[in-house]
């Protein structure tokens, strides 16, 4: 994971890797240009040191034979990988399956299923209010182990973002950091990023809470009776909202993102905004009205 970053500029935010799945938050610049110095460094995070000194003399022979265009579509047979969703998930699920058939003697695919993907939004709110979705996402994302029963504590888990940080993981703790950068807070050392975020994996407080159980028979006659769940309570819920809603964050993001791609849905379809149900989560909304166990209790709740 941590070389298909550094290959392609896709920051990885946080993750959770579990036994059958993975979740990461990514943050997804803009394509940038490249020198062939700086191609070619990137190029040494996935091939070997033979294979990138050939494809640097490929570059530089073209460049004097042939001209800067020649040389420029060459390195657009690797740039085009790189800024990108999609090709970052698949050169990620490629490296992986290439590492675990070898290590275990098999051939073929590794994974059923097209990754989800859903948009957040990351800065604050125009009227200097805090925007919550992407400190939210980080917070479900971490707390995967935690609502698989494996522990009670995500900092105990090793497969997670939070954990690395905590366990001094360097790239960890700047991904933790640049959530918080996102809403102008520029936070100064690990103790600091790592205690606001340890505070918004229990919302703000709420760890006496949590330690006292959740239980499963409470939660789950909150949301029969059709009541709200706290945001700290949902957080140790299924919510699918944060993987099938399409897009997470304030009401007039979404319908600006819902305007962007009218031409998706269908003609009856007046407003994109749908808000969350069952859970207070400071009005955030979705392009999609999860009707059905949009949030379930887990095994750990």
């Amino acid at each position: 994971m941590r070389a298909v970053e550094a290959f392609s500029g896709v920051n990885v935010l946080t993750y959770a890797i579990l036994d059958n799945h993975f979740h990461l938050l990514l943050d997804v610049p803009d394509p940038q240009p490249l020198s062939d110095e700086e191609l070619i460094r990137r190029l040494g995070f996935l091939y070997t040191p033979d294979q990138v000194g050939r494809i640097a003399l490929w570059i530089k022979q073209a460049r004097e034979d042939s001209g800067d265009e020649a040389a420029e579509l060459i390195k657009a047979r690797y740039t085009c990988r790189m800024y990108e969703l999609s090709e970052f998930v698949k050169t990620l699920k490629q490296k992986y399956t290439q590492w675990h058939n070898k290590r275990h003697n098999r051939e073929g695919t590794l994974w059923s299923q097209r990754f989800k993907s859903i948009m957040i939004e990351p800065k604050r709110a125009k009227n200097g209010q805090w925007n919550n979705a992407l400190l939210t996402m980080a917070a479900y994302i971490d707390l995967n182990a935690v609502r698989a029963g494996i522990v009670e504590d995500p900092k105990d888990y090793r497969f997670c973002g939070y954990a690395e940080a905590c366990g001094g993981g360097g790239k960890a703790r700047e991904g933790i950091a640049a959530i918080f950068e996102n809403y102008g807070q520029h936070l100064q050392g690990w103790s600091k990023v790592g205690g606001m975020y340890r505070e918004q994996l229990y919302v703000r407080g709420e760890q006496t809470e949590r330690k006292a159980g959740f239980a499963h028979e409470t939660v789950k006659a909150v949301l029969e009776g059709g009541g709200k769940l706290s945001a700290a309570q949902a957080l140790h819920c299924r919510v699918r909202y944060f993987t099938d809603g399409v897009v997470l964050g304030g009401k007039a993001f979404v319908e600006e993102v819902f305007d962007r791609n009218r031409q998706q849905f269908g003609v009856k379809r007046r407003k994109g905004a749908r808000p969350l149900r069952n859970a207070d989560f400071g009005g955030l909304c979705t392009m999609r009205d999860l009707r059905r166990a949009a949030i379930t209790p887990s095994k750990a709740a």
